[in-house]
């Protein structure tokens, strides 16, 4: 049984070698306020999506545009490219629920409320733009 887990667990490995993401974590927002912040940008191009993050006025973009940043670094990283206008976009964009902070607050009659602090995670994966024009496959 470790062989076999062993096995799948190198394949999802190498699958993930050719993907380029960033992951953060434990974002102190509620996931709602930074999905509306991540349908802005999915399927953008990247420095399309950049100036977009940049000039918006939700709170939850200042840490979405650096994510998005990170992920052009790491995909300049494995393909010893430079990141150029219309090269890349991003491709998939999750943003997932993550652990609550539960909290009381006094409420009338002697009562106390429950207050949950939401958090999330965020994943951003960036791809080159395929032109329809050029084959790979010409015989």
């Amino acid at each position: 049984m470790y062989q076999r887990k062993k096995l799948a667990a190198d394949a999802r490995k190498e699958a993930k070698k050719s993907l380029y993401f960033a992951k953060l974590n434990d974002v102190p927002t509620s996931p709602r306020k930074m999905r509306l912040v991540a349908d802005m940008i999915r399927g953008m191009e990247v420095y399309r999506a950049l100036g977009t993050l940049h000039f918006s006025a939700k709170e939850a973009s200042v840490r979405l545009e650096k994510l998005l940043r990170s992920a052009i670094a790491n995909w300049e990283q494995k393909t010893q490219n430079k990141a150029e206008q219309g090269v890349l976009y991003v491709s998939n964009i999750s943003v997932d629920g993550a652990g609550m902070l539960k909290r009381l607050r006094t409420a009338p009659q002697g009562r106390g409320y429950r207050i949950r602090k939401r958090s999330n995670h965020v994943t951003v994966f960036v791809d080159t733009i395929k032109k329809e024009g050029s084959n790979d496959n010409q015989n």
